[in-house]
């Protein structure tokens, strides 16, 4: 066995996609005028590299710190524009991993690259399907999009629809089946009463032969002419009203094209009363707060199956679902805060014990990370989950300040699977991407971002990433205007190389925006190191223990496999849970939590080896 610490990351000289970039100390990159390389700066102060970028198109200054730009795609030709970047029917939107595939959202269609060298993306597939939005899914041999504006068909033609009835008219959520990724073919379209704004796949553990689709449909309601049971009335009172809902599809898996909208429950409505209504009116809080929509709709709805809790990001709430039974989604708790504008999107960390989220100030395209904006608009909330109920800890925002040209507001991330810690990876549009720590969740902190100037100096173009995500080892960005961005973390004060080589033993076979998974980590000595490069940091042991442990894990590496390594491994956990029972006896000082983890994961080690 041979399992040795990893050494520390050296800073080095590595090129930008589309401009210089050098890689300095403390892991900082940044694509500026000769003299400006610096080896510290304050988050959000005038040295941060983020602060007076140059504009351009694909020809934009960068700046990144402790985050490496692998690779830049641009969008095929027929997903974009080639006059400008503003223009909103080719914009990229979110995006969904299988295997070594990405499949990347258009409001134009979807396009797919083979990833298995991350470094060098190629386009695999492309499908012309109009429609809006185009936020996609990816579950076995289907893709789900979703549709919301006047211009798609059913039959994904680019010539539109005309007047308020047009049976040729499609909102809702397509099925395409991608058995053939040559060829891909529509086989469903469930057609809904308000679109498709974001859909979330949600599995059912008893059942897997069904899968269920929770529709958040955020546009007008289309007329009963168009669309059966459609009711265009923004009035609580009438029980047939399309408001107040959420959508429901099922989708036999033997049968997709048999896909169908089964339930619009009423997960707004008052338990007692029946009244549908019972949730945050609108308005503002009160003097000095912001207004927020009324609680209508959802905008995201993160299912976390394994746990059997989903979050729902709805207008004027923050509300946590039991989805244990799928097909009939409850309410549990809700929350509503005075800072937030329009809940957008949701992340739980992967204990389930915490959940972080997004309010779409601005609507995603204004500049609402402006120096004057507070930083407690258009940020992330913080929540602990407390006995089933959410109780706030704290905010996080992007740190650095934005031009009046780039829109910028929190959006779309998903976990870093570092074992032992909370980290998220988070797209803020034209404010780049933002990683940063929430282990502690009243105290998140930044640990690495990418960032790149505006668009345009003068003009405001909705641009930047709609999301950014972690996918087996790599983290891949959806840039609205650019293309497809895929980056690789580094090694720093705040992250360590044997973090980061943890985080790479979870593997997924997919990956999905709104399908949250759990991360689980095999016994594999370098977990131990992770934990172990946490105790340092956080001074969990005293120095001269520390250095004990490093030598016994040093000399533990250089053992055989087999029982002599085995009975160390044991021995020195052994040592340790006395350490952790010191240290809570009060007779050292120490971290005796993260004590007891690193042990753990020795134990761990130990007991599959053979």
């Amino acid at each position: 066995m041979r399992l040795s610490m990893l050494p520390r990351h050296e800073p080095t000289v590595r090129p930008a996609a589309w401009s210089g970039c050098l890689m300095l100390a403390a892991g900082l990159c940044f694509s500026t005028a000769p003299g400006a390389a610096q080896s510290g700066f304050t988050p959000g102060g005038d040295d941060d590299p983020r602060v007076g970028l140059a504009a351009g198109w694909h020809d934009a200054e960068e700046a990144s710190w402790n985050m490496e730009l692998l690779a830049s795609q641009r969008r095929p030709d027929d997903f974009r524009n080639p006059e400008t970047p503003g223009d909103g029917g080719f914009s990229n939107t979110d995006i969904g991993f299988q295997d070594d595939l990405v499949f990347v959202g258009n409001y134009h269609g979807f396009t797919v690259y083979d990833i298995s060298d991350p470094k060098n993306p190629e386009l695999r597939a492309s499908v012309v399907c109009p429609g809006g939005q185009g936020d996609l899914s990816v579950f076995g041999d289907l893709v789900f999009i979703s549709a919301q504006e006047n211009r798609g068909r059913v039959d994904c033609g680019t010539q539109g629809t005309e007047g308020t009835v047009d049976p040729d008219r499609f909102r809702g959520v397509r099925v395409f089946d991608i058995s053939d990724l040559d060829n891909p073919v529509q086989v469903a379209a469930v057609q809904t009463c308000r679109g498709s704004h974001t859909h979330t796949v949600v599995t059912d553990p008893s059942d897997p032969e069904t899968i269920y689709i929770y529709n958040s449909g955020t546009s007008f309601v289309r007329s009963a002419e168009e669309l059966e049971g459609c009711t265009d009335v923004r009035n609580p009172n009438d029980p047939t009203t399309s408001f107040w809902s959420i959508d429901v599809i099922r989708v036999p898996l033997a049968a997709p094209e048999q896909a169908h909208l089964i339930d619009s429950p009423r997960v707004f409505a008052d338990e007692e009363t029946g009244e549908i209504a019972a949730l945050w009116p609108g308005g503002d809080h009160g003097e000095g707060t912001q207004s927020s929509r009324d609680t209508n709709q959802c905008h995201d709805i993160t299912a976390y199956p394994e746990i059997g809790l989903a979050a729902g990001a709805c207008s004027g709430n923050g509300i946590l679902f039991d989805i244990s039974t799928p097909a009939i989604p409850v309410r549990m708790n809700e929350v509503v805060d005075p800072n937030f504008a329009y809940w957008h999107s949701a992340t739980f960390n992967n204990d389930g014990t915490k959940v972080i989220f997004t309010d779409e100030w601005g609507g995603g395209s204004a500049p609402r990370c402006l120096a004057t904006d507070r930083p407690e608009w258009g940020a992330n909330a913080i929540f602990d989950i407390v006995d089933g109920r959410m109780q706030l800890a704290s905010y996080y925002k992007l740190p650095a300040p934005q031009t009046e040209t780039e829109n910028c507001v929190a959006h779309n991330g998903s976990l870093v699977p570092v074992p032992g810690r909370d980290i998220k990876v988070q797209a803020w549009y034209q404010g780049g991407i933002s990683v940063f720590d929430f282990t502690d969740s009243e105290n998140p902190y930044e640990i690495a971002f990418f960032d790149r100037g505006p668009l345009s100096e003068t003009e405001l173009f909705t641009g930047g990433f709609w999301s950014a995500y972690w996918y087996n080892g790599q983290i891949y960005g959806s840039e609205i205007s650019r293309g497809l961005d895929v980056f690789e973390l580094t090694p720093s004060e705040h992250l360590s190389e044997n973090e980061i080589a943890a985080a790479n033993l979870v593997r997924f076979s997919e990956f999905n925006p709104q399908h949250q998974p759990r991360n689980v980590w095999p016994p594999e000595m370098v977990v131990a190191r992770a934990y172990y490069d946490q105790l340092l940091r956080h001074d969990g042991l005293l120095q001269d223990r520390a250095a004990v442990v490093a030598t016994e894990l040093d000399r533990i590496d250089g053992l055989p496999v087999g029982t002599e390594a085995r009975a160390a491994l044991a021995e020195l956990a052994t040592e340790l849970w006395e350490d952790a029972r010191r240290v809570d006896a009060g007779e050292e000082v120490g971290d005796a939590e993260r004590i007891r983890t690193l042990a753990g994961a020795l134990l761990d080690v130990a007991t599959t080896m053979r």
